[in-house]
């Protein structure tokens, strides 16, 4: 046998790989080499499942003489990737009439019956394919049990349970085998992220009872907590068991070491118990890996039966990598690699505790991660309220706008029932570390009558608590148990590994001083977007704002704006000072001023009394500049270039705050972004004012500054005709946001209405919002950085939309050569450690 590949007996040098006989065959064939107690075992190909699965017989003969012909037998499934399942194992092959007599006298009629009764009725239901039904009726254990069973399957079948070995274990491979190839296994294991094609190994093992004299049983255990990853011995064991018979719910099972809750393995066969430790450590240590140990005891003798990987948390992942490098088990670059940067949002966050019940009302777009509880409000008014009163509260609203921030700031969460992953409260929400759930159109939001009916019927209203679950995208009724965030000492080893490997600086995106000191706990490396935008809508300078847009002149507006200088100078001296010397990218003034102005005729009555106007003025005012596409209208540069005294009053308000924050010793070097440009010409004259204004600084305070002005890119012209922008520039920041929603001509805050539907019939292989489209935005990327640079080599190159933090992104930021990337604050350890995996895969030629 040992000379045919595709059934080998699992020897130290058998010809037995994980990609031609699955996971389990190869990890047997490593604890063989081990030297570990485990039962004879022979392997079966995937070549040779799908013979059988065609009809094709293996030869029996050269297989059952691996083993002793007393011996029963166990098959389970071997596929390549153990995540990917397979048909279930079936136990005691070769238990018949005549071995149950002959076990009866050795290990009891009882244990005897046991055996041949579970065999027959799992052989009935998987082999047979009889329904389980049928064994309903069958209350009786023992032989009384068995006796019934095995005539419930001769009535069924019109024949009697086969007593040869050879003839059972032929039915079960083959069941098995057609098994995994049937149209709900493929497509659940697809879901798995499994190839349609991949294969099913199998491996017949003999079979170790768990039943019978002296203490017996079946369990598994493991030296780490599956959730958090801490060292403990984790497990079960149950006494006259097989297989994982431990693990059911409603079993009285002994815990593993001494508890004072209940009896255990370690008091009851404590020989056992420290072979099982040492057994598990030696796995730990050669497999370089946490294993979980299933094993069986007979008669007080350990046997292993399988080691499989153990699962985890991403929290519980972390710590095993960091554990395993720190005890020089593997190097610190492969423990960097064995982190997923997509499963660190789980550990930057609260999450709903994995075994917490979950009554979930919707599934949404999870846009913003981590899981809050709170009561429901419908206005941010309502949310500042709660927060003054000690309340958690979830924020409800159709969708959010500039207007609605000081509420996010105040709520736990945020529900809305439009958007995507690029939409306000998406951007704003992983801004804040806020969970949020965008596009929830399965629940019918009646704002007004602040009210929401969920899919099911049930009805929502303000004070009733959700929980939002912006990992999963789930909308929870109630308050489920949860799992603390986990920014422990094994995260911050982690990062300093990844730090020392990455070869592309990260930044964050930070609007205030609070956003701006969670991006320094996350020890990004400087600003690289801040929003002036969003410290407008403080309910005390969006009044001057307003004035500002009513007011009829140049100079009408300068001298309006000069109320603001004050505000906005201290808004940047406390960014700088935050920041410490590190880079402050601030963006000018972006957004439609209409977004400034009341929509509602309340609002706009309450506007006219503040500003002492006619109703009348403000309703055509409001008419007069509303636009019918404002997010290509007046924004922006276009501002800029219209309106300039805002850009003047917004420089002047950062060169006077570099001066003042550098009185502390810290070399301040701002950076002023221009947004939405498309041509050289705007560009040209935004520089030549913000040039005039910093001039103006410098004498007035006798003191000279350096500035770096540079340019927000999110137009496609913009792309096309980098050659003559960059000479203007000291940087380039590519806006990926927009730049996607100018290249696509889709809206960012519509999109998620119908983007799952485009993504599951393969229009688009995933959300261009979320993962930047390589050929389209990643070939304007390309062009746009190719043709900066071949005008101005030095130009500094980078990302600072939502893009920046995702993985896939950075990946392509990174081959086009740009500086650094730029994310929410709570994505700049994703985007570090990503970084890192990237710089490695490189130099190891991946």
């Amino acid at each position: 046998m040992q000379n045919n590949p595709h059934t080998t007996l699992i020897t130290t040098d058998a010809p037995v790989t994980a990609n031609t006989h699955g996971g389990r065959a190869k990890c047997l064939q490593r604890l063989v080499r081990l030297d570990l107690p485990v039962p004879r075992t022979v392997a079966l190909s995937f070549d040779a499942v799908h013979q059988i699965a065609e009809g094709e017989v293996p030869n029996l003969a050269a297989i059952l003489e691996q083993f002793d012909p007393a011996s029963l037998l166990c098959v389970r499934p071997s596929s390549e990737d153990p995540d990917w399942g397979g048909p279930g194992a079936v136990l005691n092959i070769g238990m018949n009439d005549a071995r149950y007599v002959d076990l009866s006298d050795t290990m009891g009629a009882e244990a005897a019956a046991a055996l041949y009764l579970r065999f027959v009725q799992s052989y009935a239901i998987h082999v047979a394919r009889l329904d389980a039904d049928v064994f309903d009726d069958i209350d009786m254990d023992g032989s009384e049990g068995l006796g019934h069973s095995l005539r419930a399957y001769e009535d069924e079948t019109d024949e009697a349970f086969p007593q040869d070995r050879g003839e059972q274990l032929i039915g079960v491979l083959r069941s098995m085998a057609r098994a995994w190839d049937g149209t709900s296994a493929r497509l659940l294991r697809q879901a798995k992220g499994a190839p349609a094609d991949a294969g099913l190994g199998l491996v017949i093992q003999e079979m170790i009872p768990g039943v019978g004299q002296g203490e017996c049983g079946s369990g598994v255990l493991q030296l780490v907590d599956s959730t958090t990853g801490m060292q403990q011995i984790t497990g079960r064991y149950l006494s006259q068991s097989q297989g994982r018979d431990a693990l059911g719910e409603d079993v009285a099972a002994l815990f593993l070491e001494k508890d004072p809750r209940g009896p255990s393995l370690e008091e009851v066969a404590p020989k056992a118990f420290a072979e099982l430790k040492e057994q598990a450590a030696l796995m730990r240590e050669k497999l370089r890996e946490e294993m979980q140990v299933e094993f069986v005891i007979q008669n007080g003798n350990v046997h292993i039966l399988d080691g499989v990987r153990v699962q985890r948390s991403a929290r519980a992942a972390m710590r095993i990598a960091v554990r395993l490098a720190e005890d020089g088990t593997i190097p610190q670059q492969e423990a960097v690699m064995r982190v997923d940067p997509h499963a660190l949002n789980e550990l930057l966050h609260r999450q709903v505790h994995p075994d917490a019940r979950r009554d979930v009302l919707t599934t949404a777009i999870g846009a913003s991660p981590g899981a809050s509880t709170g009561k429901i409000v419908f206005t941010s008014a309502e949310a500042q309220a709660s927060a003054a009163r000690g309340e958690a509260c979830v924020l409800v609203r159709r969708e959010t706008s500039p207007e609605d921030v000081r509420g996010m700031h105040a709520a736990v969460a945020v529900l809305t029932e439009k958007g995507g992953m690029t939409s306000h409260a998406a951007v704003i929400g992983r801004g804040l570390g806020l969970p949020c759930i965008v596009g929830a159109s399965g629940i019918r939001f009646q704002t007004k009558k602040k009210m929401l009916t969920a899919p099911d019927g049930r009805v929502f209203k303000t004070g009733d608590v959700l929980t939002i679950d912006g990992s999963s995208g789930q909308v929870l009724a109630g308050q489920p148990a949860m799992l603390e965030a986990a920014l422990d000492d094994c995260f911050q080893t982690l990062m300093a590994w990844a730090d020392s490997e990455r070869d592309i600086d990260i930044r964050a995106n930070a609007d205030t001083p609070a956003d701006a000191q969670t991006a320094r706990n996350f020890e990004a490396q400087g600003i690289g977007l801040c929003r002036t935008e969003h410290m407008f809508f403080d309910p005390g300078r969006l009044i001057v704002m307003r004035e500002m847009i009513f007011a009829q002149t140049s100079s009408g507006r300068a001298a309006v704006l000069e109320r603001l200088l004050p505000m906005q100078r201290e808004d940047f001296v406390q960014l700088f000072r935050i920041m410490e010397g590190k880079p402050v990218c601030i963006r000018l003034f972006d957004p439609p001023l209409h977004e400034f102005l009341p929509t509602t005729r309340t609002g706009q009555r309450e506007l006219a009394e503040a500003l002492d106007l006619p109703v009348s003025d403000v309703e055509r005012r409001v008419a007069a500049m509303s636009e019918y596409n404002p997010m290509l209208g007046l924004r922006g540069v276009r501002l800029g270039v219209t309106v300039p005294e805002i850009y003047d009053m917004q420089a002047r308000a950062i060169f006077e705050a570099t001066l003042e924050a550098r009185q502390n010793g810290a070399a301040v070097v701002p950076e002023v972004m221009i947004p939405l440009v498309s041509a050289k010409r705007e560009v040209e004259l935004v520089k030549s004012r913000i040039d005039t204004v910093a001039a103006a600084v410098a004498s007035e305070q006798g003191q000279e500054f350096d500035y770096r002005l540079g340019v927000m890119v999110e137009t496609p012209r913009a792309c096309l005709r980098a050659e003559e922008i960059a000479p203007q520039t000291a940087f380039m920041s590519f806006g990926t946001n927009d730049l996607t929603q100018m290249t696509y001509g889709l809206s960012r805050d519509d999109a998620g209405r119908f983007m799952s539907d485009y993504v599951r019939q393969g229009v688009f292989s995933e959300d261009p919002f979320h993962v930047l489209d390589p050929d389209g935005v990643g070939e304007l990327l390309k062009l746009g950085a190719e043709r900066g640079r071949s005008a101005k080599p030095d130009v500094t190159l980078s990302v600072c939309g939502e893009h920046g933090g995702n993985p896939e992104s950075i990946a392509i930021c990174r081959d086009l050569g740009f500086d650094y990337v730029s994310c929410s604050p709570f994505r700049v350890p994703v985007a570090r450690l990503a970084a890192a995996q990237l710089a490695i895969s490189s130099r190891l030629g991946g």
